[in-house]
């Protein structure tokens, strides 16, 4: 190890703590984001610059996405949509995809196992997606969890498995498309309001703030419809590495920028 990475082992250790906190502090302060959305990405980058398995890789950025939640939840975020897993992520190697279906379902039945703290957050859990798509043990988790938190609270976790948003708009469409076609709805009254009362989750507001990690910049066909106005924070960290000071730098971003919303 060389004199560098010494001193920076030890900054990190000391001096790390110490602007977490003054970092938080400023946040608490300003104006939190209602609505988080996050594009969780780098797990299989971090599995090959440390050499290890895709199902270690998943299983870590998923533990640093457990803690995540309870982060935003602390500073006052009442909303947090995570993408999970789009529809594009179907064609990956079926290991890779069997890999990351596993860790989804561990942590399902982990979530289900801790129905108490959720009540007591007030966090109500909704799965986002072409449920029909994902393996029967994800359908069956993913309904009890919703059946069970539904009257929790007025705070969500929305989480997108087998999600794209431009299927989202096709599927929200096709309902509409039924609709008219039952006579139910003119198409001249077809409006916004129309469209985003069939989107996946119509009651919950468009996201504030878009983070993604890994250091790409891109949507990657995420809340398409809703992300008109959000405001997008890009974070260099594979999602594994992703620390709570990271996440308090995106929001502190946030707050320093002026939202007009096209006005």
């Amino acid at each position: 190890m060389g004199l560098l990475d010494i001193v920076y082992k030890i900054a990190s250790k000391v001096e790390m703590p110490v602007y977490r906190r003054y970092l938080e502090s400023k946040v608490k302060r300003g104006e939190i984001p209602k609505h988080v959305a996050l594009i969780l990405d780098g797990n299989r980058r971090f599995a090959k610059k440390l050499g290890l398995s895709w199902l270690e890789a998943y299983r870590m950025g998923a533990d640093i996405t457990e803690k995540l939640l309870y982060w935003l939840l602390d500073l006052g975020v009442e909303h947090v949509t995570l993408y999970a897993f789009s529809t594009e992520n179907f064609s990956r190697p079926k290991e890779q995809v069997d890999a990351i279906f596993q860790v989804i379902e561990e942590k399902l039945r982990k979530m289900l196992g801790e129905i108490d703290t959720l009540k007591r957050d007030g966090v109500s859990i909704r799965v986002m997606g072409r449920r029909e798509l994902l393996p029967e043990g994800i359908r069956e988790l993913a309904d009890e969890l919703e059946r069970k938190t539904s009257n929790f609270g007025s705070k969500t976790l929305n989480v997108a498995i087998a999600y794209g948003g431009r299927t989202e708009i096709v599927d929200a469409v096709r309902k509409i498309a039924m609709k008219v076609a039952r006579g139910e709805l003119n198409p001249e009254d077809i409006s916004e309001d129309t469209i985003r009362a069939n989107l996946y989750a119509p009651d919950v507001p468009d996201p504030d703030l878009i983070i993604r990690t890994s250091g790409e910049e891109r949507l990657s066909n995420f809340l398409l419809w809703q992300s008109a106005y959000s405001e997008l924070y890009f974070c260099e960290v594979y999602l594994p590495e992703l620390r709570k000071v990271d996440i308090l730098r995106a929001i502190r971003d946030y707050q320093r920028r002026k939202r007009r919303f096209g006005s």
